[in-house]
């Protein structure tokens, strides 16, 4: 909303110093941000005066225009020039070339004289142009950027205006007024006027504010005017769309005449054009006191008007010429022709006031909020009037409205009002809202006395009773948004002042803070991005193909999973059972964009469902479920635990001089796989495995001690990577992390490090062909007994010397004692009991 400030001080007591700044600053108190201030002089600047044409010399040109010289008087005749600076003409009289043909001599017109500065930075000078010494420019509106029209220069006769000779034009025009323009929140539609804005002035300042409805004299009663009906048959929520109709007619009006100046100055400021004298009336009011109204050419209308809604498929022309189709839903006016307007919204083209409108019927009309909101939405249509309709209109102005039209078009248009009138409508009750007397103090933290409540309410515009220990309070018929005491609890604090209200951080209760699998998440995460991944958020949403893929490792197998009702497209209709397919869609977008070496992951929830889903109906609203209910919506909410994935491509370091980057592998896969185990504290089992979306060799099963799989890694299917237009042999794998936090000990105790020697010894064990390493690594460690450190395989050999169907599986052993430097034969005789135990199980044989 921008407030024009000559016209917010008509009804609050703003210092004439004020600036805009000054004005958003008070408003800021009471809740109100700041947006912008329009100030016409930051880009416009004088001298810029009043001027009377003496002559005009048409030259036609070389080019083919023909040129006015102007001998244009700048000062009173006699009067002697006050004024000062390079190419000001001492004689009051400038010499002006001129290419519009709008003027005749004798014309008054604004002159720019040189020094000023018109909108653009486009400074004025004396200059030689067309054989002339051209000093100043005779302006027209856009040029002084008031408004659109550049078809010639501005005559003020045309405007209603006759000053004297060397009046100062931004004076007189307006151009020294400035506007605040602040953000008005929905609840506060009141604040759409500039009636609603000076009471919230005097409320930030504590002065005083004079109701501008207040100065409009309106009859007792209204009767004997223009038929009006209305008739709304399909209510929404049982509301009627319009419950009040206010019509008065004028008559003998001339719509040709010139919209005041200063009026047009703050339409203008508050980011309205000017259009014609009536619609610049009916904005003007509109403005003031916030409600919106229409003017009909009354001699257009055919017999009487009715308010109803539309039917399915029927049609009007709006005023901005566009034929629309209406909805069942939409509330019209009407005569016997048929829509003449959108209701709240916008007029139609039919009943529009033109220049040769002569008897006018003013509307201003109270419409249901949701009714108009709906049908802006639904046509597209923001308009000044469906956005104060849509935010709650005070019920009890329209009359004052209409009045404040008819007044305005008597005086500026030469009407005649008929005395009879047309008030139709049923008023709401008022909101009487019971408030006890500790409440606000309760919510806010402020012991608010009871001068505070009272006055504070009162001067919102609301009455307020004592009842014992509460207050009755009626709100305000401006203020449609108060309807709890929590509402009214909000007001107390704003007018009392935010800045009253004690700044106190809570305590945070001793001996709490991250749960346990809190921490674990944590470490998890961190201990990924410490090992050079990136964390990276995909949508949740993935196609049926891509969960049969990635959500069961057996192929065929068709993966349950949940279907959304509104998918933003149905190629990804279904939430993802797996972590995989979002990240192989970031790892691809980033390929198609020429990033090549990545190492990404994600931690996110995986969505399972079970046999039940969702419950029957749905717990009535304003009570608890008891507790069984409770247990059935939670029973029918799918499993939704966390996973973990990666997937890497390309290589694991840049290019650069003397480093060779190496390609990401299999075991990198597992690597990242261990990570996660490490930090937890969890001592995975990885063995070969096999899943539909990984490699058929080169893919492992990590599972847990106990036997249970937590997941996959290794490389993904080639057929899966050209089928996604990935770069071979790229890694993935996807951990369950809620089965790895469960398994994690409460607290992981770190191993005493042992100051003693260490001895190491290697073994290579011949063994079948199908028997896999990491299994003889574990009989390994089995038979080496309590001094085995650190058991790693380091070579795995098949070939000459190697009986066919064998290979060869190179250990290094590690031992250390906590107590001793250990003996050769220490260490022999372990190495010897972890061969045995490899021998034992597989029929391992040193080579």
């Amino acid at each position: 909303m921008r407030i024009p400030l000559s016209w917010l001080r008509e009804f609050a007591q703003v210092p004439a110093g004020a600036t805009a700044e000054d004005v958003m600053a008070e408003l800021v108190k009471v809740g109100f941000e700041e947006e912008a201030v329009h100030r016409p002089t930051d880009t416009l600047q004088g001298p810029v005066v009043v001027g009377q044409v003496l002559s005009i010399v048409k030259e036609p040109q070389t080019n083919g225009k023909t040129i006015n010289w102007c001998q244009v008087r700048v000062v009173p005749e006699g009067a002697q020039q006050s004024l000062t600076g390079k190419g000001i003409d001492p004689s009051g009289v400038q010499g002006i070339v001129c290419g519009a043909h709008n003027f005749v001599e004798g014309d008054k017109v604004v002159v720019t004289l040189p020094g000023a500065v018109l909108p653009g930075d486009f400074h004025i000078s004396a200059r030689k142009t067309y054989g002339h010494l051209s000093a100043g420019m005779i302006a027209s509106v856009r040029e002084l950027g008031i408004g659109e029209d550049h078809d010639g220069i501005l005559v003020l006769s045309r405007i209603g205006l006759d000053p004297e000779v060397g009046t100062d034009a931004m004076e007189l025009l307006g151009l020294y007024d400035q506007a605040a323009e602040i953000n008005v929140t929905p609840d506060r539609g009141y604040a759409f006027s500039i009636r609603g804005v000076a009471r919230e002035y005097a409320h930030a300042t504590g002065t005083s504010f004079t109701d501008p409805a207040s100065k409009v004299q309106v009859p007792e009663a209204l009767s004997g005017g223009f038929g009006v009906k209305l008739n709304d048959d399909a209510p929404i929520y049982g509301k009627p769309g319009c419950d009040r109709f206010v019509a008065r007619t004028v008559r003998g009006v001339d719509a040709t005449r010139p919209t005041p100046p200063w009026m047009v100055s703050r339409l203008r400021l508050a980011g309205i054009r000017s259009i014609s004298l009536p619609v610049d009336i009916s904005n003007y009011v509109m403005l003031e006191l916030g409600q919106p109204n229409h003017c009909y050419d009354l001699d257009k209308l055919a017999g009487d008007i009715v308010v109803r809604r539309a039917t399915a498929g029927e049609k009007i022309t709006t005023l901005d010429a566009k034929e629309r189709t209406l909805d069942a839903e939409d509330l019209l006016i009407t005569d016997a022709s048929g829509p003449i307007g959108i209701a709240g919204v916008m007029g139609g083209a039919h009943t529009e006031v033109s220049d040769s409108t002569t008897n006018v019927l003013v509307e201003a009309a109270h419409f249901d909020e949701v009714s108009i909101a709906r049908s802006r939405r639904r046509h597209k249509l923001p308009s000044e009037a469906s956005k104060r309709f849509e935010r709650g209109v005070d019920w009890h102005v329209a009359d004052v409205a209409a009045q404040r039209v008819v007044d305005l078009l008597v005086e500026f248009a030469g009407g005649t009002a008929d005395a009879a009138g047309t008030d139709v409508g049923t008023a709401p009750d008022a909101v009487t809202i019971d408030l006890p007397a500790g409440y606000a103090a309760a919510r806010i933290g402020i012991d608010f006395t009871e001068d505070h409540i009272v006055t504070s309410l009162e001067d919102l515009g609301a009455v307020v009773e004592k009842n014992g220990g509460s207050y009755t309070v009626t709100a305000p018929s401006w203020r449609p948004d108060l309807e709890t005491k929590d509402d009214l609890t909000e007001e107390i604090a704003r007018l009392v002042g935010y800045d009253q209200i004690p700044a106190t951080l809570p305590v945070a209760p001793p001996g709490r803070g991250l749960t346990r699998v809190q921490q674990q998440r944590r470490r998890l995460i961190q201990a990924l991005a410490d090992a050079g991944l990136t964390e990276v958020l995909a949508y949740p949403f993935v196609s049926k193909a891509a969960n049969d893929t990635f959500g069961t490792p057996d192929e065929g197998t068709g993966r349950a999973a949940l279907k959304l009702a509104n998918p933003i497209s149905e190629e990804h209709g279904f939430l993802r059972t797996s972590i995989l397919p979002g990240l192989i869609e970031v790892a691809k977008r980033n390929h198609s964009r020429g990033f090549r070496d990545l190492a990404l992951f994600e931690a996110g929830l995986v969505f399972l469902p079970g046999e039940r889903l969702g419950t029957a109906s749905i717990p009535p609203l304003g009570v608890k479920p008891a507790d069984e209910v409770l247990d059935a919506l939670y029973d029918g909410v799918p499993d939704q635990p966390l996973h973990v994935g990666a997937v890497l491509t390309g290589h694991d370091t840049p290019a650069a001089p003397g480093n060779t980057p190496r390609a990401w592998d299999w075991a990198d896969a597992v690597d990242v796989a261990r990570i996660a185990g490490d930090v937890l504290g969890i001592d995975l089992v990885v063995t070969q495995g096999r899943h539909q979306a990984f490699h058929p060799g080169r893919a492992a099963q990590i599972a847990l001690r106990t036997g249970e799989v937590v997941g996959y890694a290794g490389e993904l299917h080639p057929k899966l990577l050209a089928a996604q237009d990935m770069p071979a042999r790229s890694v993935a794998l996807e951990l369950n992390a809620d089965a790895l936090f469960e398994a994690a000990a409460d607290v992981i105790v770190a191993r005493h490090i042992s100051t003693y020697p260490v001895a190491t010894q290697d073994v290579a064990l011949v063994v079948p062909q199908d028997v896999p390493a990491g299994e003889v690594l574990a009989a390994l460690r089995e038979g080496a007994g309590e001094l085995l450190e650190d058991v790693a395989l380091f070579d795995v050999y098949a070939g000459k010397g190697i009986e066919e169907g064998k290979k060869s599986l190179a250990f290094s052993l590690r031992f250390r004692a906590e107590d001793r430097t250990l003996t050769a034969d220490e260490a022999s005789a372990a190495r010897e009991g972890a061969v045995a135990a490899a021998h034992e199980r597989f029929g391992a044989v040193q080579r």
